[in-house]
């Protein structure tokens, strides 16, 4: 069965759509087979990809339209794309019953094909984050290494805490990712050390280091390894790719 990943973080603007796509990348290079859900209305996942406007989107799946039609982006590699309608949805499903299901009723019949299913969640904490936290294993929470990425993240693990206790069991914060990080930059190397002394050793060990590359591969309509498999943006996905099989590995055995 497919471990369910959702990255989550209420700030804009942290790099969580880059670490999305890049750790599904990063998982396929691996070997793995995955599956990337984009769940933001604002569907920046879906066009840093360039897929076009498919019949079906997740919109239509969460209105009970249709089942999940994922795109094939590349081998091993499928895409359930998003669209602007899905700003809607929440307004739509609240008199809904078993609305903070939806997602994991989806899921069912498509988690034996994959190895991961990645969830990139929304900038909010509104029913389709509360969706995406009801169906998954591990939340990863971007981070980045600035002053106020800080801000917010009692408030965030107190919702993961309470999704536990309510809803889903099993979700647990499976590690903090560092963006943009530059080691020169005195600031940057203090964030860190703040993270870690709140979060521990759930902090992943690979900071992502803030490169160029990683900017301009959306433009391009590409993953990091499809468009620059040698860059410092490509190494250090693939370093926190190997990190998150070791800890699914090891919470697993």
């Amino acid at each position: 069965m497919g471990v369910i990943i959702s990255l989550l973080n209420h700030k804009g603007g942290v790099g969580k759509t880059t670490s999305a796509i890049n750790i599904g990348a990063g998982l396929v290079e691996l070997g793995k087979k995955v599956l990337l859900v984009d769940l933001d209305p604002q569907a920046n996942l879906t066009l840093s990809l360039g897929i076009p406007r498919q019949e079906v989107s997740i919109y239509e799946s969460i209105r009970g339209e249709s089942e999940l039609m994922p795109f094939t982006y590349k081998e091993n590699f499928d895409v359930v794309i998003s669209t602007l309608d899905l700003s809607g949805a929440e307004m739509e499903l609240v008199n809904e019953a078993g609305r903070e299901f939806i997602l994991r009723e989806l899921f069912e019949p498509v988690e034996e094909e994959y190895d991961f299913i990645i969830i990139d969640c929304p900038p909010s904490l509104g029913l389709l984050t509360l969706n995406a936290l009801t169906c998954s294993d591990f939340v990863y929470i971007p981070l980045q290494t600035q002053f106020l990425a800080l801000q917010g993240l009692a408030k965030l693990k107190q919702v993961v805490d309470k999704v536990r206790l309510r809803l889903n069991k099993k979700l647990q914060i499976g590690g903090v990712i560092a963006t943009m990080y530059d080691s020169r930059k005195v600031l940057n190397r203090d964030v860190i050390e703040t993270i870690i002394k709140y979060f521990g050793d759930k902090v992943f060990k690979t900071y992502i280091r803030d490169n160029v590359a990683l900017a301009e591969a959306p433009a391009q309509r590409k993953d990091i390894f499809s468009y620059s498999a040698k860059s410092k943006g490509a190494e250090d996905y693939l370093a926190l790719c190997h990190e998150i099989i070791e800890r699914v590995e090891a919470v697993e055995a």
